[in-house]
């Protein structure tokens, strides 16, 4: 008989992709299975987030995590000594109740999602199956290969707002599998990067590994981006295609207005709307990611009746949050929804977010954090609940690479491939 009971939890601080500390559980079962999780950390953070629990003081510059591990080693340990790693759903559920608040502000969602990822893990090696099948199972989906959403140029608050827009990404729509779509993406990114070296335009690369070239207009951007693809050898539109971060929410005064530094602009919502009209006018652009503030409830539902024939993504917006998501369903809000698991804190969470937006027909973007770790959890989650679409950061780093390389290894599965149908509009 398979024992699947967990018997020691251990937490250390590590540090992520940034060198700043985060999280990693470390769960030990009966049988002598050992397994560990780490978590990511985001910059451009919305306010309906799980809370990330930091020290403060001096040490790490108040950044430090041990209050978090401290939890994971005492008061969580205490509490899920025994319990059975298969049931994923009564663990996550038991620490959210122990925690007490509507946000994990007690526990800290980056000691709760560390335990959750862990206890999946522990349970798919206790049992002989692979993650992403595991996950597959938990969410009741046929595993398949997700479209990458690749960051070619960032900035905001991934490049020290370099740019206005946070992230211009290329989406390989006319790839046929997972292996040419990532083939087409290295081709863009060394386009791009020869493109800026011979114009003598700043190679430096920002939080997730995406050239930062300090355009101060997204026109400019958005031209390279196209240039990019031509020089790749793919045709814009057809083959290759821009996806748009504007993060809107970093933009966002106090008066309402969303502030343009580097353009030394103001836009009113209504501005920002025939804004990114224009530019999905005049560039091929296929899907756009928090086009207006997680706070501006009122005028969403007019970004999605004026481009709703693109993908209009939430991520502050919704915060991999199914109360959000059910909103923005019920209002008309969008058409897809960015998943990134530490904004729910637990993988029971975050697969009832994935679920709900599914279930209404909202396309889902399995997404990583600007602060990544080496762990390759997000690749096995994206393919396990057919996701569809996965946005991890540029083609460079460890920390995303240990993504792109684990979906080449599920790749060999003959896995079927998402392509571009995973897109919304559906």
């Amino acid at each position: 008989m398979t024992c699947t009971r967990l018997r020691r939890l251990h937490a250390r601080q590590i540090l992520d992709s940034r060198g700043r500390p985060t999280v990693e559980a470390e769960i030990s079962l009966d049988n002598g299975i050992q397994v560990r999780a780490s978590v990511p950390s985001g910059a451009s953070t919305g306010k309906a987030e799980a809370v990330e629990l930091r020290d403060g003081g001096e040490a790490w510059g108040g950044l430090g995590v041990s209050r978090a591990v401290s939890n994971i080693r005492g008061e969580i340990a205490a509490l899920l000594e025994g319990c059975d790693v298969l049931d994923q759903v009564g663990l996550d559920n038991r620490i959210r109740e122990a925690d007490g608040t509507h946000n994990l502000a007690r526990f800290g969602a980056n000691a709760t999602l560390a335990v959750s990822i862990a206890a999946v893990r522990a349970s798919a090696v206790a049992t002989g199956i692979p993650l992403h099948r595991r996950l597959a199972e938990l969410c009741g989906t046929t595993p398949s290969m997700p479209m990458p959403m690749v960051n070619i140029l960032s900035g905001g608050l991934h490049a020290g707002r370099g740019m206005d827009v946070q992230d211009f990404l290329v989406i390989p729509i006319g790839a046929s599998s997972y292996s040419e779509a990532l083939d087409w993406i290295c081709r863009v990114r060394t386009a791009a990067a020869s493109i800026c070296a011979k114009r003598g335009i700043s190679t430096l690369l920002a939080d997730e590994g995406g050239l930062s070239p300090g355009f101060a207009t997204s026109e400019e951007a958005l031209s390279l981006m196209v240039e990019a693809f031509e020089q790749a050898g793919l045709e814009p539109g057809v083959q290759a295609a821009i996806a748009l971060d504007v993060a809107s929410s970093s933009l966002a005064s106090a008066n309402g207005a969303y502030a343009f530094a580097r353009q030394g602009r103001s836009f009113g919502a209504r501005e920002m709307i025939e804004l990114q009209r224009q530019w999905a006018a005049s560039f091929p652009i296929v899907s756009i990611e928090d086009g207006l503030g997680e706070d501006d409830w009122a005028n969403w539902p007019a970004l999605t009746r004026a481009l709703g024939h693109l993908q209009l993504v939430g991520d502050d917006l919704f915060a991999t949050q199914p109360d959000r998501i059910r909103r923005g369903i019920d209002e008309n809000i969008a058409n897809a929804a960015l998943i990134k698991v530490n904004q729910n804190g637990t993988l029971s969470g975050t697969l009832e977010a994935i679920t709900t937006a599914r279930a209404a027909g909202y396309a889902t973007v399995i997404s990583a954090r600007s602060g990544e770790t080496e762990d390759d959890f997000l690749a096995d989650l994206a393919v396990g609940v057919a996701g569809r679409q996965i946005k991890v950061g540029s083609v460079r780093n460890s920390e995303r690479l240990a993504k792109y390389n684990q979906l080449l290894r599920l790749e060999e599965e003959g896995l079927a491939w998402s392509g571009r149908t995973g897109l919304a509009p559906l």
